[in-house]
Protein backbone atom coordinates (compact mmCIF):
# COMPACT_ATOMS: atom_id res chain seq x y z
CA UNK A 1 0.00 0.00 0.00
CA UNK A 2 1.57 3.35 -0.99
CA UNK A 3 1.08 5.73 2.11
CA UNK A 4 2.83 8.88 0.16
CA UNK A 5 0.21 9.43 -2.27
CA UNK A 6 -3.54 9.32 -0.45
CA UNK A 7 -5.16 11.82 1.54
CA UNK A 8 -5.30 9.11 4.69
CA UNK A 9 -1.66 8.38 4.84
CA UNK A 10 1.01 9.92 7.00
CA UNK A 11 2.16 12.80 4.51
CA UNK A 12 -1.78 13.55 3.94
CA UNK A 13 -2.15 14.10 7.71
CA UNK A 14 1.40 16.15 7.87
CA UNK A 15 0.05 18.26 4.47
CA UNK A 16 -3.39 19.30 6.51
CA UNK A 17 -1.91 19.93 10.12
CA UNK A 18 0.48 22.19 8.12
CA UNK A 19 -2.05 23.94 5.94
CA UNK A 20 -4.50 24.57 8.95
CA UNK A 21 -1.35 26.03 11.41
CA UNK A 22 -0.58 28.41 7.80
CA UNK A 23 -4.04 29.46 7.99
CA UNK A 24 -4.18 30.10 11.84
CA UNK A 25 -1.00 32.04 11.68
CA UNK A 26 -2.46 34.58 8.84
CA UNK A 27 -5.42 35.20 10.94
CA UNK A 28 -3.53 36.59 13.73
CA UNK A 29 -0.40 37.98 12.16
CA UNK A 30 0.81 39.37 15.26
CA UNK A 31 0.66 36.32 17.09
CA UNK A 32 2.91 35.20 14.37
CA UNK A 33 5.43 37.80 14.65
CA UNK A 34 5.73 38.10 17.96
CA UNK A 35 6.43 34.28 18.36
CA UNK A 36 9.34 34.02 15.16
CA UNK A 37 10.83 37.10 17.09
CA UNK A 38 10.77 34.89 20.16
CA UNK A 39 12.07 31.76 17.84
CA UNK A 40 14.64 34.26 16.34
CA UNK A 41 15.91 35.62 19.92
CA UNK A 42 16.21 32.63 20.91
CA UNK A 43 18.34 31.21 18.53
CA UNK A 44 20.87 33.98 18.46
CA UNK A 45 20.78 33.76 22.27
CA UNK A 46 22.21 30.11 22.28
CA UNK A 47 24.40 30.99 19.17
CA UNK A 48 25.95 34.00 22.00
CA UNK A 49 26.17 31.56 24.67
CA UNK A 50 27.45 28.40 22.96
CA UNK A 51 30.35 31.09 21.76
CA UNK A 52 30.67 32.51 24.58
CA UNK A 53 31.28 29.45 26.15
CA UNK A 54 33.81 28.11 23.76
CA UNK A 55 35.63 31.17 24.01
CA UNK A 56 35.71 31.10 27.56
CA UNK A 57 37.08 27.79 27.65
CA UNK A 58 39.36 28.32 24.87
CA UNK A 59 40.82 31.72 27.01
CA UNK A 60 41.41 29.28 29.88
CA UNK A 61 43.04 27.15 27.56
CA UNK A 62 45.34 29.74 26.47
CA UNK A 63 46.01 30.99 30.04
CA UNK A 64 46.70 27.56 31.08
CA UNK A 65 49.33 27.00 28.25
CA UNK A 66 51.08 29.97 28.84
CA UNK A 67 51.24 29.16 32.65
CA UNK A 68 52.48 25.75 31.97
CA UNK A 69 55.42 26.92 29.76
CA UNK A 70 56.17 29.33 32.90
CA UNK A 71 55.98 26.56 35.23
CA UNK A 72 58.16 24.07 32.93
CA UNK A 73 60.86 26.93 32.71
CA UNK A 74 60.78 27.36 36.38
CA UNK A 75 61.37 23.60 36.62
CA UNK A 76 64.02 23.32 34.71
CA UNK A 77 66.04 26.32 36.36
CA UNK A 78 65.31 24.75 39.78
CA UNK A 79 66.70 21.77 38.43
CA UNK A 80 69.27 22.91 37.67
CA UNK A 81 70.09 24.82 40.74
CA UNK A 82 69.23 21.80 42.83
CA UNK A 83 71.66 19.91 40.75
CA UNK A 84 74.77 22.75 41.00
CA UNK A 85 74.03 22.79 45.20
CA UNK A 86 73.83 18.77 45.13
CA UNK A 87 77.56 19.28 42.81
CA UNK A 88 78.68 21.63 46.28
CA UNK A 89 77.65 19.47 48.22
CA UNK A 90 79.99 16.18 46.97
CA UNK A 91 82.26 18.36 46.59
CA UNK A 92 82.67 19.27 50.70
CA UNK A 93 82.12 15.58 51.00
CA UNK A 94 85.03 14.23 49.10
CA UNK A 95 87.58 17.51 49.74
CA UNK A 96 89.60 17.71 52.62
CA UNK A 97 87.55 19.70 55.33
CA UNK A 98 89.65 22.93 55.62
CA UNK A 99 88.67 26.85 56.23
CA UNK A 100 89.89 27.49 52.33
CA UNK A 101 87.60 24.59 51.43
CA UNK A 102 85.01 25.86 53.85
CA UNK A 103 85.58 29.46 52.34
CA UNK A 104 85.32 28.65 48.26
CA UNK A 105 82.27 26.70 48.55
CA UNK A 106 80.65 29.29 50.27
CA UNK A 107 81.91 31.57 48.05
CA UNK A 108 80.81 29.31 45.17
CA UNK A 109 77.17 28.90 46.51
CA UNK A 110 76.11 32.53 47.26
CA UNK A 111 73.57 34.06 50.12
CA UNK A 112 71.46 31.00 48.98
CA UNK A 113 73.82 28.35 50.64
CA UNK A 114 73.30 28.39 54.44
CA UNK A 115 75.19 25.01 55.04
CA UNK A 116 76.43 21.51 54.47
CA UNK A 117 76.45 18.88 56.33
CA UNK A 118 77.73 15.31 55.96
CA UNK A 119 75.55 12.96 58.20
CA UNK A 120 75.96 9.44 59.13
CA UNK A 121 73.18 6.20 57.92
CA UNK A 122 71.61 7.67 61.42
CA UNK A 123 71.62 11.04 60.91
CA UNK A 124 73.81 11.81 62.77
CA UNK A 125 76.16 14.92 62.12
CA UNK A 126 79.75 14.26 61.30
CA UNK A 127 81.02 17.66 59.49
CA UNK A 128 79.78 20.72 58.57
CA UNK A 129 80.71 23.72 56.71
CA UNK A 130 79.35 26.31 58.65
CA UNK A 131 79.27 25.40 62.10
CA UNK A 132 75.87 23.22 63.78
CA UNK A 133 73.51 23.26 61.22
CA UNK A 134 69.87 25.28 62.61
CA UNK A 135 66.64 23.71 61.72
CA UNK A 136 67.87 20.64 60.22
CA UNK A 137 68.53 18.22 62.88
CA UNK A 138 67.24 15.63 63.43
CA UNK A 139 65.61 14.53 60.61
CA UNK A 140 62.43 13.07 60.56
CA UNK A 141 62.15 8.99 59.97
CA UNK A 142 60.49 9.21 56.87
CA UNK A 143 63.07 11.84 55.20
CA UNK A 144 66.35 9.93 56.63
CA UNK A 145 64.70 6.78 55.37
CA UNK A 146 64.44 8.45 51.82
CA UNK A 147 67.76 10.45 51.96
CA UNK A 148 69.19 6.95 52.22
CA UNK A 149 68.30 5.97 48.63
CA UNK A 150 66.90 8.41 46.52
CA UNK A 151 66.92 12.53 46.59
CA UNK A 152 64.76 14.13 48.44
CA UNK A 153 64.40 17.72 50.10
CA UNK A 154 63.25 18.71 53.88
CA UNK A 155 61.47 21.97 54.81
CA UNK A 156 62.78 24.36 57.26
CA UNK A 157 59.98 24.35 60.26
CA UNK A 158 60.42 28.07 60.17
CA UNK A 159 58.85 28.30 56.32
CA UNK A 160 62.18 30.30 55.24
CA UNK A 161 64.30 27.72 53.98
CA UNK A 162 64.77 23.92 53.16
CA UNK A 163 67.30 21.42 52.70
CA UNK A 164 68.16 18.92 49.61
CA UNK A 165 69.11 15.46 50.98
CA UNK A 166 71.19 12.65 48.78
CA UNK A 167 72.93 9.80 49.40
CA UNK A 168 76.89 9.94 49.27
CA UNK A 169 78.18 5.95 49.65
CA UNK A 170 77.50 5.03 52.99
CA UNK A 171 76.60 8.87 54.18
CA UNK A 172 74.03 11.45 53.56
CA UNK A 173 74.89 14.77 52.24
CA UNK A 174 72.14 17.75 53.17
CA UNK A 175 72.65 21.45 51.50
CA UNK A 176 70.55 24.36 53.56
CA UNK A 177 69.13 26.46 51.62
CA UNK A 178 68.15 29.83 52.22
CA UNK A 179 64.79 30.08 49.69
CA UNK A 180 64.15 34.18 50.05
CA UNK A 181 67.43 34.77 48.10
CA UNK A 182 67.14 31.36 46.28
CA UNK A 183 63.46 32.11 44.66
CA UNK A 184 62.12 35.87 45.62
CA UNK A 185 62.46 37.36 41.95
CA UNK A 186 59.93 39.00 40.12
CA UNK A 187 58.37 36.27 37.88
CA UNK A 188 57.92 34.48 41.36
CA UNK A 189 55.08 36.83 42.59
CA UNK A 190 52.54 34.36 41.78
CA UNK A 191 54.18 31.24 41.58
CA UNK A 192 54.40 27.92 44.06
CA UNK A 193 56.89 26.04 44.91
CA UNK A 194 55.80 22.34 47.01
CA UNK A 195 57.44 19.51 47.88
CA UNK A 196 55.57 16.13 45.76
CA UNK A 197 53.26 15.24 48.68
CA UNK A 198 51.87 18.59 48.65
CA UNK A 199 53.63 20.15 51.31
CA UNK A 200 54.51 23.79 50.79
CA UNK A 201 58.16 25.05 50.56
CA UNK A 202 57.00 28.39 48.83
CA UNK A 203 54.42 30.74 47.75
CA UNK A 204 54.31 33.91 45.80
CA UNK A 205 54.02 37.59 47.60
CA UNK A 206 50.32 37.42 45.10
CA UNK A 207 48.57 35.13 46.49
CA UNK A 208 46.18 35.23 49.30
CA UNK A 209 46.42 32.20 51.23
CA UNK A 210 48.32 29.24 51.28
CA UNK A 211 46.11 26.34 48.94
CA UNK A 212 45.76 23.15 50.26
CA UNK A 213 47.54 20.15 49.58
CA UNK A 214 45.47 18.17 47.72
CA UNK A 215 45.62 20.76 45.35
CA UNK A 216 49.06 20.81 44.73
CA UNK A 217 49.63 16.67 44.66
CA UNK A 218 50.45 15.87 41.46
CA UNK A 219 50.35 12.18 42.54
CA UNK A 220 53.60 11.20 40.60
CA UNK A 221 51.92 11.89 37.54
CA UNK A 222 53.45 14.77 34.65
CA UNK A 223 52.66 18.45 35.04
CA UNK A 224 48.62 19.65 34.57
CA UNK A 225 46.78 22.73 35.39
CA UNK A 226 43.44 23.00 37.67
CA UNK A 227 41.98 25.67 38.87
CA UNK A 228 41.65 26.42 42.94
CA UNK A 229 40.04 28.07 45.39
CA UNK A 230 42.07 29.98 47.96
CA UNK A 231 41.36 32.81 49.67
CA UNK A 232 38.26 34.02 48.69
CA UNK A 233 40.18 34.19 45.13
CA UNK A 234 40.01 31.75 42.14
CA UNK A 235 43.34 30.82 40.29
CA UNK A 236 44.56 28.75 37.05
CA UNK A 237 47.77 26.72 38.32
CA UNK A 238 50.00 25.08 36.30
CA UNK A 239 51.84 22.47 38.30
CA UNK A 240 54.93 20.47 36.68
CA UNK A 241 57.53 18.52 38.39
CA UNK A 242 61.56 19.57 39.12
CA UNK A 243 63.30 16.92 36.67
CA UNK A 244 65.21 14.76 39.41
CA UNK A 245 63.76 15.89 42.60
CA UNK A 246 60.81 15.60 44.53
CA UNK A 247 59.35 18.82 44.10
CA UNK A 248 56.45 20.56 42.05
CA UNK A 249 57.17 24.17 40.64
CA UNK A 250 53.69 25.76 39.94
CA UNK A 251 52.83 29.06 38.16
CA UNK A 252 49.56 31.32 38.84
CA UNK A 253 47.20 33.52 37.44
CA UNK A 254 44.22 34.63 38.66
CA UNK A 255 40.79 33.65 37.01
CA UNK A 256 39.63 37.17 36.12
CA UNK A 257 42.83 38.48 34.84
CA UNK A 258 43.00 35.09 32.38
CA UNK A 259 39.47 35.97 30.96
CA UNK A 260 40.30 40.11 30.96
CA UNK A 261 40.16 39.44 26.86
CA UNK A 262 37.36 37.87 27.12
CA UNK A 263 35.13 39.81 29.14
CA UNK A 264 36.05 42.76 27.08
CA UNK A 265 34.48 41.17 23.93
CA UNK A 266 31.28 40.12 26.35
CA UNK A 267 29.74 43.73 24.72
CA UNK A 268 30.43 42.33 21.16
CA UNK A 269 28.71 39.21 21.82
CA UNK A 270 25.42 41.49 23.46
CA UNK A 271 25.43 43.17 20.03
CA UNK A 272 25.49 40.07 18.34
CA UNK A 273 22.72 38.76 20.16
CA UNK A 274 20.35 42.12 20.69
CA UNK A 275 21.03 43.40 17.21
CA UNK A 276 19.32 41.07 14.75
CA UNK A 277 16.60 41.01 17.34
CA UNK A 278 15.91 44.95 17.98
CA UNK A 279 16.43 45.16 13.87
CA UNK A 280 14.00 42.25 13.26
CA UNK A 281 11.11 44.18 15.78
CA UNK A 282 11.41 47.27 14.00
CA UNK A 283 11.09 45.44 10.25
CA UNK A 284 8.35 43.45 11.95
CA UNK A 285 6.47 46.21 13.01
CA UNK A 286 6.92 48.51 9.78
CA UNK A 287 5.48 45.29 7.81
CA UNK A 288 2.77 43.89 10.58
CA UNK A 289 1.78 48.33 10.19
CA UNK A 290 1.78 48.11 6.53
CA UNK A 291 -0.07 44.57 6.42
CA UNK A 292 -2.92 45.77 8.88
CA UNK A 293 -3.32 48.76 6.57
CA UNK A 294 -3.65 46.53 3.73
CA UNK A 295 -5.96 44.04 5.32
CA UNK A 296 -8.14 47.01 6.14
CA UNK A 297 -8.26 48.21 2.88
CA UNK A 298 -9.13 44.90 1.59
CA UNK A 299 -11.80 44.51 4.18
CA UNK A 300 -13.59 47.57 3.28
CA UNK A 301 -13.41 47.13 -0.43
CA UNK A 302 -15.00 43.16 0.33
CA UNK A 303 -17.40 44.75 2.91
CA UNK A 304 -18.36 47.22 0.00
CA UNK A 305 -18.70 44.85 -2.85
CA UNK A 306 -20.66 42.65 -0.71
CA UNK A 307 -22.96 45.31 0.72
CA UNK A 308 -26.14 46.84 -0.73
CA UNK A 309 -26.41 49.60 -2.89
CA UNK A 310 -27.49 51.95 -0.13
CA UNK A 311 -25.13 50.84 2.70
CA UNK A 312 -22.70 51.03 -0.09
CA UNK A 313 -23.88 54.80 -0.64
CA UNK A 314 -24.07 55.21 3.10
CA UNK A 315 -20.15 54.23 3.19
CA UNK A 316 -19.15 56.65 0.48
CA UNK A 317 -20.75 59.18 2.12
CA UNK A 318 -18.69 58.98 5.04
CA UNK A 319 -15.45 57.81 3.82
CA UNK A 320 -16.10 61.07 2.24
CA UNK A 321 -16.99 62.77 5.06
CA UNK A 322 -13.96 61.70 6.75
CA UNK A 323 -11.98 62.51 4.10
CA UNK A 324 -13.57 66.16 4.07
CA UNK A 325 -13.08 66.22 8.45
CA UNK A 326 -9.07 65.80 7.70
CA UNK A 327 -8.51 68.07 5.03
CA UNK A 328 -10.45 70.83 7.08
CA UNK A 329 -8.01 70.18 9.99
CA UNK A 330 -5.36 70.66 7.88
CA UNK A 331 -6.81 73.49 6.20
CA UNK A 332 -7.13 75.03 9.76
CA UNK A 333 -3.75 74.64 11.01
CA UNK A 334 -2.45 76.23 7.84
CA UNK A 335 -4.77 79.51 8.06
CA UNK A 336 -3.56 79.72 12.22
CA UNK A 337 0.28 79.49 10.18
CA UNK A 338 -0.01 82.33 7.59
CA UNK A 339 -2.59 84.27 9.99
CA UNK A 340 -0.23 84.66 12.43
CA UNK A 341 1.79 86.41 10.38
CA UNK A 342 -0.52 88.03 7.98
CA UNK A 343 -3.18 89.63 10.68
CA UNK A 344 -0.36 91.01 13.40
CA UNK A 345 2.16 92.55 11.13
CA UNK A 346 -0.97 95.18 9.25
CA UNK A 347 -2.37 95.75 12.80
CA UNK A 348 1.30 96.88 14.45
CA UNK A 349 1.51 99.21 11.38
CA UNK A 350 -1.77 100.34 12.06
CA UNK A 351 -0.85 100.91 15.93
CA UNK A 352 2.69 102.42 14.95
CA UNK A 353 1.27 104.93 12.43
CA UNK A 354 -1.71 105.73 15.06
CA UNK A 355 0.53 106.73 17.92
CA UNK A 356 3.01 108.89 15.36
CA UNK A 357 -0.10 110.83 14.25
CA UNK A 358 -1.20 111.14 18.18
CA UNK A 359 1.74 112.38 19.22
CA UNK A 360 2.30 114.63 16.45
CA UNK A 361 6.39 113.10 15.21
CA UNK A 362 5.89 115.37 11.57
CA UNK A 363 4.21 118.37 12.82
CA UNK A 364 0.72 119.14 14.24
CA UNK A 365 -2.19 117.38 12.37
CA UNK A 366 -4.18 120.15 12.18
CA UNK A 367 -7.88 119.26 13.96
CA UNK A 368 -7.59 118.54 17.22
CA UNK A 369 -10.09 115.59 16.60
CA UNK A 370 -7.37 113.63 14.23
CA UNK A 371 -5.25 113.60 17.49
CA UNK A 372 -8.29 112.26 19.22
CA UNK A 373 -9.24 109.90 16.25
CA UNK A 374 -5.49 108.58 16.20
CA UNK A 375 -5.72 107.59 19.61
CA UNK A 376 -8.90 105.74 19.07
CA UNK A 377 -7.24 103.99 16.34
CA UNK A 378 -4.11 103.20 18.42
CA UNK A 379 -6.79 101.54 21.19
CA UNK A 380 -8.75 100.17 19.37
CA UNK A 381 -5.73 98.31 17.10
CA UNK A 382 -4.01 97.14 20.54
CA UNK A 383 -7.44 95.42 21.38
CA UNK A 384 -8.14 93.54 17.89
CA UNK A 385 -4.39 92.67 18.48
CA UNK A 386 -4.86 91.16 21.72
CA UNK A 387 -7.87 89.22 20.73
CA UNK A 388 -6.36 88.03 17.45
CA UNK A 389 -3.24 86.62 19.42
CA UNK A 390 -5.76 84.77 21.99
CA UNK A 391 -7.34 83.04 19.02
CA UNK A 392 -4.62 82.07 17.52
CA UNK A 393 -2.68 81.38 21.07
CA UNK A 394 -5.61 79.01 21.52
CA UNK A 395 -5.37 77.07 17.93
CA UNK A 396 -1.55 76.60 18.81
CA UNK A 397 -2.75 74.90 21.84
CA UNK A 398 -5.26 72.49 20.38
CA UNK A 399 -2.75 71.88 17.68
CA UNK A 400 -0.01 70.98 20.48
CA UNK A 401 2.72 73.46 18.67
CA UNK A 402 2.61 75.33 22.27
CA UNK A 403 5.77 73.83 24.16
CA UNK A 404 5.41 72.93 27.53
CA UNK A 405 8.07 71.39 30.13
CA UNK A 406 8.14 70.18 33.72
CA UNK A 407 10.78 71.16 36.20
CA UNK A 408 10.03 72.51 39.76
CA UNK A 409 8.77 75.75 39.95
CA UNK A 410 8.03 78.26 43.18
CA UNK A 411 4.08 79.38 42.54
CA UNK A 412 4.41 81.78 45.31
CA UNK A 413 6.86 83.48 43.21
CA UNK A 414 5.19 83.41 40.16
CA UNK A 415 1.30 84.58 41.72
CA UNK A 416 3.48 87.57 43.48
CA UNK A 417 4.75 88.54 39.92
CA UNK A 418 1.01 88.42 38.33
CA UNK A 419 -0.41 90.22 41.01
CA UNK A 420 2.42 92.99 40.42
CA UNK A 421 1.47 92.92 36.86
CA UNK A 422 -2.09 93.64 37.75
CA UNK A 423 -1.46 96.36 40.64
CA UNK A 424 -1.87 99.24 37.67
CA UNK A 425 -5.43 97.72 36.65
CA UNK A 426 -6.90 97.09 39.83
CA UNK A 427 -5.84 100.39 41.65
CA UNK A 428 -7.77 102.20 38.26
CA UNK A 429 -10.71 100.52 39.14
CA UNK A 430 -10.54 101.02 42.60
CA UNK A 431 -10.22 97.29 43.41
CA UNK A 432 -8.56 95.77 46.58
CA UNK A 433 -6.70 92.73 45.91
CA UNK A 434 -5.09 91.03 49.24
CA UNK A 435 -2.79 88.42 48.87
CA UNK A 436 -2.08 85.11 50.97
CA UNK A 437 0.86 83.31 49.62
CA UNK A 438 2.71 80.44 51.44
CA UNK A 439 6.42 80.56 51.92
CA UNK A 440 8.15 78.49 48.93
CA UNK A 441 5.74 75.89 47.55
CA UNK A 442 7.46 73.71 44.86
CA UNK A 443 4.96 72.41 42.41
CA UNK A 444 5.64 70.57 39.42
CA UNK A 445 4.92 72.24 36.16
CA UNK A 446 5.97 75.15 33.14
CA UNK A 447 6.36 78.28 34.90
CA UNK A 448 5.30 80.63 31.87
CA UNK A 449 2.62 78.25 31.50
CA UNK A 450 1.19 78.66 34.98
CA UNK A 451 2.08 82.53 34.67
CA UNK A 452 -0.30 82.58 31.61
CA UNK A 453 -3.22 80.59 33.38
CA UNK A 454 -2.63 83.09 36.96
CA UNK A 455 -2.69 86.45 34.72
CA UNK A 456 -6.03 84.88 32.47
CA UNK A 457 -7.71 84.04 35.59
CA UNK A 458 -6.92 87.19 37.83
CA UNK A 459 -8.07 89.37 34.84
CA UNK A 460 -11.20 87.69 34.45
CA UNK A 461 -11.88 88.19 38.40
CA UNK A 462 -10.95 91.84 37.99
CA UNK A 463 -13.01 92.28 34.62
CA UNK A 464 -16.36 91.02 36.43
CA UNK A 465 -15.64 92.71 39.58
CA UNK A 466 -17.61 95.94 40.25
CA UNK A 467 -15.42 98.88 41.20
CA UNK A 468 -14.58 99.12 44.86
CA UNK A 469 -15.26 95.43 44.99
CA UNK A 470 -12.38 92.87 46.28
CA UNK A 471 -9.57 90.12 44.94
CA UNK A 472 -8.12 87.60 47.03
CA UNK A 473 -5.36 86.01 45.80
CA UNK A 474 -3.91 83.00 47.83
CA UNK A 475 -1.25 79.80 47.40
CA UNK A 476 -1.24 76.99 49.49
CA UNK A 477 -0.40 73.26 49.73
CA UNK A 478 -3.16 70.65 50.76
CA UNK A 479 -2.25 67.16 50.50
CA UNK A 480 -0.30 65.52 47.49
CA UNK A 481 -1.64 69.23 45.46
CA UNK A 482 -0.25 72.90 45.18
CA UNK A 483 -3.73 74.93 44.61
CA UNK A 484 -3.60 78.74 43.62
CA UNK A 485 -6.94 80.20 44.28
CA UNK A 486 -8.32 83.54 42.89
CA UNK A 487 -11.36 84.75 44.73
CA UNK A 488 -13.64 87.58 43.66
CA UNK A 489 -17.17 89.41 45.16
CA UNK A 490 -18.10 89.98 41.71
CA UNK A 491 -21.41 89.15 39.80
CA UNK A 492 -20.45 85.55 40.13
CA UNK A 493 -21.79 82.39 37.70
CA UNK A 494 -24.98 80.41 37.31
CA UNK A 495 -24.06 76.38 37.37
CA UNK A 496 -25.35 76.24 33.83
CA UNK A 497 -22.16 78.72 32.92
CA UNK A 498 -20.18 77.57 34.98
CA UNK A 499 -20.71 74.07 33.26
CA UNK A 500 -19.61 75.59 29.76
CA UNK A 501 -16.74 77.68 31.19
CA UNK A 502 -13.71 77.14 29.09
CA UNK A 503 -15.22 76.10 25.90
CA UNK A 504 -13.48 78.36 23.09
CA UNK A 505 -15.80 82.17 22.21
CA UNK A 506 -17.80 81.44 25.39
CA UNK A 507 -18.66 85.07 26.48
CA UNK A 508 -20.67 85.64 29.71
CA UNK A 509 -22.04 89.84 29.02
CA UNK A 510 -22.83 91.52 32.60
CA UNK A 511 -23.92 94.86 32.94
CA UNK A 512 -21.42 97.52 32.99
CA UNK A 513 -18.42 95.23 31.93
CA UNK A 514 -16.95 94.75 28.49
CA UNK A 515 -16.50 90.73 27.68
CA UNK A 516 -13.86 89.53 25.63
CA UNK A 517 -14.06 87.36 22.68
CA UNK A 518 -14.27 84.13 25.41
CA UNK A 519 -10.74 82.77 25.18
CA UNK A 520 -8.82 83.74 28.66
CA UNK A 521 -10.48 80.82 30.21
CA UNK A 522 -10.38 78.55 27.48
CA UNK A 523 -6.21 78.83 27.33
CA UNK A 524 -6.02 78.52 30.54
CA UNK A 525 -8.15 75.31 30.94
CA UNK A 526 -6.33 74.19 27.82
CA UNK A 527 -2.91 75.03 29.27
CA UNK A 528 -3.64 73.05 32.79
CA UNK A 529 -4.66 69.95 30.66
CA UNK A 530 -0.94 70.10 28.85
CA UNK A 531 1.10 70.75 32.34
CA UNK A 532 -0.95 67.74 34.05
CA UNK A 533 -2.94 70.73 36.14
CA UNK A 534 -6.62 71.10 36.80
CA UNK A 535 -8.57 74.49 36.79
CA UNK A 536 -11.96 74.42 39.08
CA UNK A 537 -14.63 77.31 38.67
CA UNK A 538 -17.16 77.86 41.90
CA UNK A 539 -19.51 80.25 42.75
CA UNK A 540 -23.08 81.18 42.56
CA UNK A 541 -24.88 84.53 41.37
CA UNK A 542 -24.39 87.61 43.24
CA UNK A 543 -21.34 85.72 45.53
CA UNK A 544 -18.43 85.98 43.08
CA UNK A 545 -16.29 83.46 41.79
CA UNK A 546 -13.40 81.20 42.57
CA UNK A 547 -11.14 79.64 40.17
CA UNK A 548 -8.61 77.39 41.75
CA UNK A 549 -5.27 75.83 39.85
CA UNK A 550 -4.46 72.75 41.50
CA UNK A 551 -0.79 71.51 40.95
CA UNK A 552 1.30 68.59 41.41
CA UNK A 553 3.74 68.65 44.27
CA UNK A 554 7.52 68.63 42.95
Amino acid sequence: MAFGGTATGPFGIISRAASKTAAAATRNVRATVVFSLILISGSFACAGAIQLRIERGRALDQAAQFEMRRAQESAADLADTFNRYAALGTAFADATETAETSAALSEAGGPALKNIVVLSASGAAISQMKGAPEHLLPLSRIALAEARNIRTVAPSPDGTGMAILFPQGEHIIAVQLDLRALLRRAGMEESVLATSGGHILDLGARWKRAPSMDALNLNGGAGMTRIIEAGGERRLVALTPVPGWPVVAGASVRVGEALSAWYSSLPLFVFFILGPALAGAGLATVFVREFERRARAADAVRSLRAASRGDAKLLIRLADAERRAAEAERSKSEFVAHMSHELRTPLNAIIGFSEVIAQGFFGDPGHPKYVEYAMDIGAAGRHLHDKIGDVLDFADLEAGRHPVSSETIDVSQIARGVVDEMAGRAFSRRIRITVSLSDCVPARGDSLAVKRILTNLLDNALQFTPEGGAVRVEVKSEDGAIVASIRDNGFGFTPEEIAVAGEAFTRFDRPGTASGVGMGLAIAMTLARRIGAVVRMTGAPGEGTSAQLRLPKA
